[in-house]
């Protein structure tokens, strides 16, 4: 598969951004989805992840309560939303398809994130 991420900026800390992942080459609503992010020297670490049907989702420890994955599976569409940003969540965010726990498809480019005063 293949992904094209968009919605990254620029936000100061406590702020919000909406990513939106869309994908393609395959059949989406049968895998689950994952958000990725890579900070500047580290390796690129998973966030989140939804369920296929989208009924489940997982997040990593330091975004739970901050972060809300959704996916729209007559869109191919996966979101992020990212509220309360804190400068540690700055980094590159990618999505991806699962199965497994293994990640299926393509890395896209990823969208930038930061987060600065």
């Amino acid at each position: 598969g293949q992904f094209v991420e968009s919605g990254g900026g620029l936000v100061q800390p406590g702020g919000s951004l909406r990513l939106s992942c869309v994908a393609s080459g395959f059949f989406f609503s049968s895998y689950d989805m994952t958000w990725y992010r890579q900070a500047p020297g580290k390796e690129r670490e998973l966030v989140a992840v939804i369920s296929s049907a989208g009924g489940s989702t997982i997040y990593v420890d330091s975004v739970k309560g901050r972060f809300t994955i959704s996916r729209d599976n007559a869109k191919n569409t996966v979101h992020l939303q990212m509220n309360s940003l804190k400068p540690e969540d700055t980094g590159v965010y990618y999505c991806n398809s699962r199965r497994f726990n293994i990640v299926t498809g393509s890395w896209g480019q990823g969208t930038q994130v930061t987060v600065s005063s």
